[in-house]
């Protein structure tokens, strides 16, 4: 008979190189490789290369790239890699609301062969039907999970997927005349931020729904907020909470009964693919990550992109181009009557739409519908083990399952250590892991979110809990260790404040130097 596993936290230490940024290295001259001079035959019949640029189109002055070589590229890359977490690396179940999982790498190498790397979108249609089938087949593939009739895989992320939504809102309410009338547009307040920002870029006054006890949006609010001022509704179900909104379908109705549209945010769509579908409830328009849900990293290790799908009313504003078959040849369909227009350039994000077409076809309709059950069944647990702690609650919905996060707090802990939720953050990456430090708004006290998705064993799982009663524990009985967290990685003391200064921001070399050269002078 073998042992019982004893879970415990790993003996973790992140590595720590004193890495300058690649501008700060190599050598003037020095080259990572040599190309070839142009042999004469060449240069006779296409010329030099620059002569028949535009004058005004050549640089004065050859950009300022780093000169080094390949060896110290390859180990430049590699230190800094060393000094990251990440889904493929440690368990990052604390990441909540970006799903962190598992993204096959058979579908990884596809997405970086040539045959589609090299593809140009200026190519013609006949020499691309191979990636237009695999749109057009993912278009079908959504419209089945989704239960809409159209989709455009134009956008590049959720949120444009949300400004996309509110460009066909606005057209809709143009071509029936009641745009200027029609004003506002609804969401909920734990409905993801791009919810509300979306609609406002486009001139929208938003209207936030706040959660009833129970952490449901509040109906008698949505009954006091829509009118026929009303242009749509913007909601995530379940949000951010986790809590699965079992009315939802008397929210849309309320919604149309005063003329407006209804737009699904699916962005979190793990724990319901195959269970609930946007058709069922109602709405008009809905949209997935093709990252997160369907194989693609999280956006921010992308790419990402964000399928939007529509009823057939509202097919005729749709982006253009969409793809079409005739039969015979895939092919780019413009003739859309009331278009938006486009909403980026070209058609769409190729790569993420490649890996979820290979993440889709791999799993088929059952194994779809097991990658939700099984993340519950993980968000269950860790909820169940979580509670456990000290100091610990989940506010709203108190004794009822979440769908596939959840939003905790620990304002217990706080009020009786002193400890915060962004001292147990930094403590956590002591021992190798994450925890999410953005919850805006927030209305939940000192929160923590996570989500387990189906990627996660129960031993990853169990690890992670492990992790958190390590420090909870800590907080109680020794809280400076906390405080003054993280001991083990790449920075010691985190120093945050400087990201809430925007005169201390330097997004390229070419500003840090600018405003390094300021202070100076």
């Amino acid at each position: 008979m073998s042992p019982v596993k004893k879970i415990k936290v790993r003996n973790f230490h992140q590595a720590k190189w004193d890495e300058p940024i690649i501008f700060e290295l190599g050598t003037k001259g020095e080259r990572g490789i040599l190309l070839p001079e142009i042999e004469g035959e060449i240069e006779a019949a296409v010329g030099d290369g620059l002569s028949k640029i535009p004058k005004h189109m050549i640089r004065k002055q050859p950009p300022r790239l780093p000169e080094i070589s390949q060896m110290q590229i390859l180990k430049h890359y590699l230190r800094l890699s060393q000094e990251t977490l990440g889904a493929d690396l440690n368990v990052d179940i604390g990441q909540g609301t970006c799903t962190m999982k598992y993204s096959p790498k058979i579908n990884e190498i596809l997405a970086t062969s040539p045959k589609l790397t090299a593809l140009h979108p200026s190519q013609p249609i006949s020499t691309v039907q191979g990636i237009l089938e695999i749109f057009h087949k993912t278009d079908l593939f959504l419209r089945e999970i989704s239960g809409l009739d159209q989709f455009t895989l134009q956008p590049a992320s959720g949120s444009q997927a949300i400004l996309t939504m509110s460009s066909i809102i606005k057209a809709y309410h143009e071509d029936n005349g009641e745009n200027k009338q029609r004003d506002e547009i609804i969401t909920t307040i734990f409905s993801h931020p791009s919810d509300a920002a979306a609609p406002a870029v486009q001139g929208y006054k938003i209207i936030d729904i706040y959660p009833n006890q129970e952490g449901l949006p509040d109906l008698e609010a949505l009954k006091e907020a829509i009118s026929d001022r009303t242009a749509g509704l913007f909601i995530t179900n379940p949000e951010d909470t986790g809590i699965y909104n079992p009315k939802i379908k008397e929210f849309t109705r309320m919604i149309h009964e005063v003329g407006g549209l209804c737009g699904y945010d699916q962005a979190n769509a793990n724990g319901i693919l195959g269970i609930a579908r946007a058709k069922e409830a109602d709405f008009d328009m809905c949209f997935f990550n093709l990252h997160k849900t369907f194989s693609s990293p999280h956006g921010c290790g992308g790419p990402s992109a964000g399928a939007l799908g529509v009823k057939k009313e509202l097919i005729k504003f749709l982006p253009i181009p969409l793809v079409g078959y005739n039969g015979s040849e895939y092919y780019l369909d413009y003739d859309v009557s009331h278009t938006i227009g486009k909403v980026r350039s070209y058609y769409g994000v190729v790569s993420a739409v490649l890996k979820a077409y290979l993440w889709i076809i791999s799993l088929g309709k059952e194994g779809l519908e097991e990658v939700s059950r099984i993340a519950v069944l993980n968000n269950n647990y860790l909820l169940k083990k979580v509670l456990e702690i000290s100091g610990t609650s989940a506010p709203y919905a108190e004794g009822h399952h979440r769908i596939e996060q959840v939003r905790y707090s620990w304002s217990k802990l706080t009020e009786e250590t002193g400890i915060t939720t962004e001292d147990i953050t930094n403590r956590m990456i002591d021992f190798g892991f994450h925890m999410w430090s953005s919850h805006h708004p927030f209305i939940v006290p000192q929160p923590f979110t996570l989500e387990p998705t189906e990627s996660y064993s129960k031993a990853e799982i169990d690890e992670y809990i492990a992790g958190l009663a390590k420090v909870a524990k800590e907080a109680y009985t020794n809280p400076e260790i906390v405080k003054n967290a993280p001991h083990r990685s790449v920075v010691h003391k985190l120093i945050t404040n400087s990201l809430d200064d925007p005169d201390k921001w330097a997004i390229t070399w070419r500003a840090y130097l600018k405003k390094w050269k300021n202070d100076r002078i």
